[in-house]
């Protein structure tokens, strides 16, 4: 697996992908029918850096880096991870979580946060504890789960 800087040219690579996470609703508050072009702005244009992972030439998976918040918080990155489908279970996210780790020292931050992690994401939420990251807050019914209604969301922290 090769995870490398994405352009906007790699967006049409990425967008079956976004599209696919973002329209089962199960983990990210994103609408569900969010068009190309708002996900381009998100995942690509706004953020400070994203990354694609590539397996043999195909995307499976992409993350954003973006600034947490400015000023007095500008030391704490977010991250934004998506595993194509077909790639799921073969440590496509844990390469990536890593890879964005090592990105963000580079790029000077301390730390990074997780905003809003919905508590049914339990793969996730097992992976990110097993690479060191706490669980700081628990927002109650905060996300509207498709399946399982209102459910939690977490707030996750890493000391970089």
């Amino acid at each position: 697996m090769e995870i490398k800087e994405a352009s906007i040219q790699d967006f049409d690579l990425i967008w079956p992908i976004f599209h696919e996470v973002a329209k089962a609703g199960e983990t990210y508050a994103f609408r569900t029918d969010t068009s190309k072009e708002e996900a381009l702005n998100i995942w690509v244009k706004t953020p400070r850096k994203t990354y694609i992972a590539l397996d043999e030439g195909e995307v499976i998976g992409t993350y954003y880096l973006k600034t947490n918040h400015a000023g007095p918080g500008d030391h704490v990155c977010n991250c934004g991870y998506m595993v194509a489908a077909s790639a799921s279970g073969k440590g496509v996210a844990t390469a990536m979580c890593k890879h964005s780790q090592t990105m963000a020292k580079e790029l000077g931050y301390k730390a990074m946060q997780f905003n809003f992690v919905a508590s049914t994401n339990e793969g996730a939420i097992r992976l990110w504890h097993k690479l060191g990251y706490d669980t700081v807050g628990r927002l109650p019914n905060a996300f509207n789960h498709p399946k399982r209604g209102f459910v939690d969301a977490l707030v996750m922290y890493k000391w970089l």
